[in-house]
């Protein structure tokens, strides 16, 4: 394929940035231009010539600017195969003029459904000519440029000063692929708002997910695969997607993987005192609340010395200079903080490897979404686990009613455990984790686990007993047999919290009376896979 000069280019943009560069480009090479209108009146101001798209129609732009575009004279100009006799004729017998580029940029849909717009505006801003002349530009870039991003302005302005007004195949053909790529995010963006905000249908019979690429990274999972991470095309909504990397090496796949669990984690607590979360392998590790940051973090860190070691911390407040002293006394990967001043950057830039991420506001846990995960030859598809319980919640279903303490401490083992992979258990006192028992096959090695955890913890430590002695217990599901919860009452626990449902719940619950346990059912379960 040859280079092609362009001679006539055709632009129609909303976002006005970069425009009157690239106009003073084009005119520079002697490129005729036209345009519509908002964009003809910005390339005027500039000093520059322009043809009205009007005088090249013949036709008026019509009904508020909705009718301006769709006329054979622009789209036989950007589809006409070059050297297809047949269609080099019907040009000529038709008066139509080769069109050679095509700068378009779509109206802002996105930015007027996130600004709440009501639905007249929302429609109003779907566009309907510009995503025509991207298509057909595309379609023929063996003889058509299109550009839709003010990105790539400076790219075409650096091909067509190498090549005297001219462009290469390979950039064209890159220039296409981006269109189609643009063209299928604003249809998906438009499908996904229809069908679950106007329509209010999260599954609808076709989904289209719009995503742009956010970062390469290294590898994935495992360094024999490929990965990136990807951004939705709407705003998103806060949380680790829209971190600031402060410091630190290169966030890989498992990184952010764990850095998302242990932010979604803290979130649950972005309205409570100050709160610590350590996670390793997407599992918490140790959490805690305390009177101030570096009160929970040592006790948070105390939970599970071992774990700890080179894992994921995320805090509920701006981080200060005695807590990342803490934290750098043993290796960490990555740190997360709404915020960190500035004797806390001070003390993690001795550690130059460490990954700093600043994520501003915590995102709310209660808010909608949707999870997805592949299978083979399909997607699954879920609405996120933003299930929350409160006192009012719980049903008593033993002998012994809970105490106010105990109750207190239930619901934070239960807020922590539906954080864990399943079978999931965890032992909580005084708002701090006492044991954490994860992704076990069944539920009572789970509590066997967390038990040994807190064992373990009250040696390193020097404790007289392991926290778990006079704690509450949360199980992710039901106990089906009274093993799981038996195995907690040997390692101390008073107190159960755990969503009920079991056929064995009659035998679970004559257990919980003999051992002289209160138990409470929530009626939610929180699986976690």
């Amino acid at each position: 394929m040859q280079d092609v000069t362009i001679r006539r280019a055709l632009l129609s943009v909303s976002d006005k940035t970069g425009l009157f560069e690239l106009g003073a480009a084009l005119a520079r090479h002697g490129v005729e231009l036209v345009s519509t209108g908002g964009t003809a009146k910005a390339l005027r101001e500039a000093g520059l010539e322009v043809q009205d798209i009007s005088d090249l129609t013949g036709f008026p732009e019509m009904m508020d600017g909705r009718v301006k575009t769709l006329h054979p004279k622009v789209h036989g100009g950007l589809l006409a195969v070059r050297d297809n006799a047949e269609h080099v004729a019907a040009m000529e017998a038709h008066e139509i003029g080769a069109i050679d580029l095509v700068v378009v940029n779509l109206y802002p849909f996105a930015a007027t459904v996130a600004k709440g717009a009501d639905r007249e505006e929302v429609i109003e801003n779907i566009d309907i000519g510009g995503p025509s002349m991207i298509r057909s530009a595309a379609k023929n870039h063996a003889s058509v440029t299109i550009l839709t991003d003010p990105a790539d302005y400076a790219r075409l302005i650096e091909e067509m000063d190498e090549k005297g007004g001219a462009t290469s195949y390979d950039f064209r053909r890159l220039c296409a692929a981006k269109a189609y790529a643009a063209t299928a995010e604003y249809d998906a963006m438009i499908a996904s708002w229809f069908a679950t905000v106007d329509q209010g249908e999260p599954f609808a019979p076709r989904m289209a997910v719009p995503l742009r690429l956010g970062q390469s990274l290294r590898y994935g999972e495992n360094p024999h695969q490929q990965a990136a991470l990807y951004l939705p095309a709407f705003s998103p909504q806060g949380g680790l997607a829209d971190h600031r990397q402060v410091q630190g090496k290169e966030l890989s796949y498992n990184n952010l993987a764990d850095a998302d669990a242990a932010m979604e984690l803290v979130s649950e607590f972005r309205d409570g005192p100050p709160t610590v979360v350590i996670i390793k392998h997407a599992n918490p590790c140790g959490v805690a609340t305390g009177e101030t940051l570096i009160d929970a973090y040592r006790a948070a860190f105390q939970c599970d010395t071992v774990s700890a070691f080179g894992g994921i911390i995320a805090v509920n407040r701006p981080l200060d200079g005695p807590t990342a002293e803490a934290i750098t006394e043993i290796f960490t990967e990555v740190v997360c903080a709404p915020d960190a001043d500035d004797a806390a950057r001070a003390v993690f830039a001795k550690k130059k490897n460490l990954r700093l991420i600043l994520t501003g506001p915590l995102p709310d846990p209660a808010r909608a979404g949707m999870t997805m995960k592949s299978i083979a030859g399909g997607m699954l598809v879920q609405t996120r686990d933003n299930g929350r319980i409160s006192r009012d919640d719980l049903k008593v279903v033993t002998k012994r009613a809970p105490t106010d303490q105990e109750l207190t401490d239930c619901l934070f083992a239960w807020t922590v455990a539906k954080h864990v992979r399943s079978n999931a258990i965890v032992y909580a006192k005084d708002g701090v984790t006492a044991g954490i028992g994860a992704g076990q096959m069944n539920r009572r090695d789970s509590s066997r686990i967390a038990a040994i955890r807190a064992r373990e913890a009250a040696e390193a430590a020097g404790w007289s007993e392991p926290r778990t002695v006079g704690s509450a217990v949360a199980s992710d599901a039901f106990f089906p047999f009274p093993d799981g919860l038996l195995a907690a009452a040997e390692a101390g626990a008073r107190a159960v919290i755990q969503p009920g449902g079991s056929l064995g719940d009659d035998a679970v619950i004559a257990a919980a009376d003999e051992a002289g346990l209160a138990m409470v059912f929530t009626g939610m379960r929180h699986f976690r896979h």
